[in-house]
């Protein structure tokens, strides 16, 4: 299991890597990449990637430990050896760059708020009312389900391999 922050770190270079501009440290962008990075996680390895929980937030899935990630943790990543992740793990981050990377915050959590795994933890609450619900593992799993899995070195989906077999 990944260590949360350097999940984040590598996922900041690898944006500014992809695009070839500086991460403007949204946290809410953050925010969203990191559930994505998850869901896509449980779609190509049926594993998480690190072991810290969403709440469901008013403006999409939000991991807690990451609330100040800017302020207080964040220092960027001058050799990329320093990062301790798997290949696989930064594979499936790179995805989730090439995928959804451009676009902006609020385009990101309003995208999430279609998740399965967001709506089942905001049940009860009014539209825009905060809420800290948990989301669960499981729903999190069923979205990863719906999803087209996506390759940035090829950049075509996976199903588009000539001789992709299930």
């Amino acid at each position: 299991m990944e260590n949360i922050y350097d999940v984040a770190r590598y996922t900041i270079l690898a944006y500014e890597k992809q695009t070839g501009t500086r991460y403007d440290n949204s946290e809410l962008k953050l925010q969203k990449l990191m559930y994505l990075i998850q869901r896509e996680s449980f779609a190509f390895t049926g594993k998480p990637m690190f072991n810290e929980n969403f709440e469901g937030w008013k403006h999409g899935p939000v991991i807690p430990s990451l609330r100040h990630f800017f302020e207080e943790d964040y220092r960027p990543i001058t050799n990329e050896d320093e990062i301790k992740l798997t290949e696989n793990d930064k594979y499936i981050i790179n995805n989730v760059i090439s995928q959804y990377g451009m676009y902006e915050p609020w385009y990101l959590a309003n995208l999430t708020h279609n998740e399965i795994s967001w709506q089942k933890s905001r049940k009860g609450l009014k539209e825009g009312q905060d809420g800290n619900t948990l989301l669960k593992i499981e729903d999190i799993k069923e979205d990863a389900k719906k999803i087209r899995l996506y390759d940035h070195i090829f950049d075509m989906y996976i199903d588009e391999f000539e001789d992709y077999d299930e």
